[in-house]
């Protein structure tokens, strides 16, 4: 087992304890340091890891666990423990379980709703960690952790102690946190950061595409849809189809159609179907490329060729797979999600990367809405659509 883990790995090993959130990013080998953990100081309990569809689908955990000796099969498995892998969204199968050890792969125990609830049920009759490469944004992200932990009765006991609401808006919003002192040294309690040093270096490339102006101006000032024909109700609408303006210009393609010349192989990740649309009718005429796709309908594998591009949908594939054989992700269009952003550029960060160069080519234009998304993610902020449209953009951004 010596030669598993690293050196940080080891030392977030010794770091650990029950209640514990494992902080690495994307590629720092979260896992393997989880599963170490797991064999070193609560081998003897079953295993049930929770994680996302994707990584349970592709057994990734699996072929981890069996480093160890650990198997699905108890006969087979060292003290004939068993290793239980389901998603997220099965967690309440196993809030009857007790005196287990349970991993929770990727944070999803934000807010009061019902994976929480099964997550706060776990935790009180079972040994656990949780791993994150991004653990909270706001001290409410904490919340649930820090219930489990027993450090709060429950959430109202929280917001009693440390919030403090604006008087002056229609809607609870939280005007500030008091007692934060205490807040940090809580979480420096819970929190093991790895001191990853990353082998490679990341290179971020921003490529600045055309948009079509005047029709931008018609979803913008008149609120009318020019491809339903129909006025705009709401807000979605409103970001959806200027997004949709902004995203068909074809200068994105030939941007993307130079990466690829260059790079010859490179995986794509994009929002919506019209993009894919786009980007299939558009990289047809490549000769001799090979293209496949990963979204909620399609689940093909990497190519592996020599010229190749890879199309992955963001809420479908931007977790739960590696790619080692490039070094070139391009994003076509931003996502709203900070999270989703840093783990779909993840798949090419890999421990095991030949590579000591990652390139990443973002795909973005001068109009106001990749303006607004690319400023909320800059600030490690997902892009709101309210606040967008509640007087923080002027017509002379347009």
């Amino acid at each position: 087992m010596k030669n598993l883990l690293s050196k940080y790995q080891e030392d977030a090993v010794d770091q650990l304890k029950t209640g514990s959130i494992l902080c690495g990013g994307v590629g720092s080998g979260k896992t393997r340091t989880a599963i170490m953990y797991y064999y070193k100081k609560e081998l003897g309990k079953d295993l049930y890891i929770i994680t996302t569809a994707a990584k349970r689908d592709t057994l990734d955990w699996e072929r981890e666990c069996a480093m160890f000796g650990l198997s699905r099969d108890k006969t087979a498995s060292i003290k004939h423990v068993e290793v239980i892998v389901d998603s997220w969204n099965n967690i309440k199968k196993y809030t009857e379980v007790e005196n287990a050890f349970f991993i929770f792969d990727e944070q999803r125990v934000i807010g009061s709703g019902s994976w929480v609830k099964s997550f706060l049920k776990i935790t009180k009759k079972n040994a656990w960690i949780l791993l994150s490469a991004t653990p909270g944004d706001t001290w409410l992200d904490y919340v649930p952790v820090f219930i489990a932990n027993g450090f709060y009765k429950n959430r109202t006991e929280f917001i009693r102690s440390h919030v403090v609401y604006n008087n002056f808006t229609k809607f609870p919003k939280i005007d500030h946190y008091i007692e934060t002192s205490k807040l940090e040294k809580l979480k420096r309690y819970i929190l093991v950061n790895m001191d990853y040093i990353k082998p490679t270096e990341s290179i971020y490339i921003e490529s600045l595409s055309s948009f079509d102006n005047d029709l931008l101006n018609l979803v913008f000032k008149k609120r009318w849809d020019p491809y339903k024909k129909l006025p705009i109700k709401d807000i979605s609408q409103f970001c959806f189809v200027s997004r949709k303006v902004v995203n068909s210009d074809p200068s994105r393609l030939s941007i993307i159609k130079n990466i690829i010349e260059k790079h010859r192989k490179v995986i794509i990740f994009y929002n919506f179907n019209y993009e894919l649309d786009l980007l299939k009718n558009g990289l047809k005429n490549i000769k001799n490329l090979d293209f496949r796709e990963y979204n909620g309908h399609v689940h093909d594998k990497i190519p592996d060729g020599e010229y190749w591009a890879y199309l992955v949908q963001y809420l479908s594939g931007a977790e739960g797979w590696n790619c080692i054989t490039t070094n070139v992700i391009i994003f076509y269009s931003l996502n709203y999600s900070y999270r989703i952003m840093t783990q779909a550029g993840g798949r090419i960060d890999r421990l095991n990367t030949p590579y000591t160069k990652l390139y990443y080519y973002t795909i973005t234009s001068n109009s106001f809405i990749d303006k607004a998304i690319k400023e909320a993610l800059n600030n490690k902020k997902n892009f709101n659509e309210k606040k967008f449209l509640k007087g923080e953009f002027n017509e002379d951004k347009v």
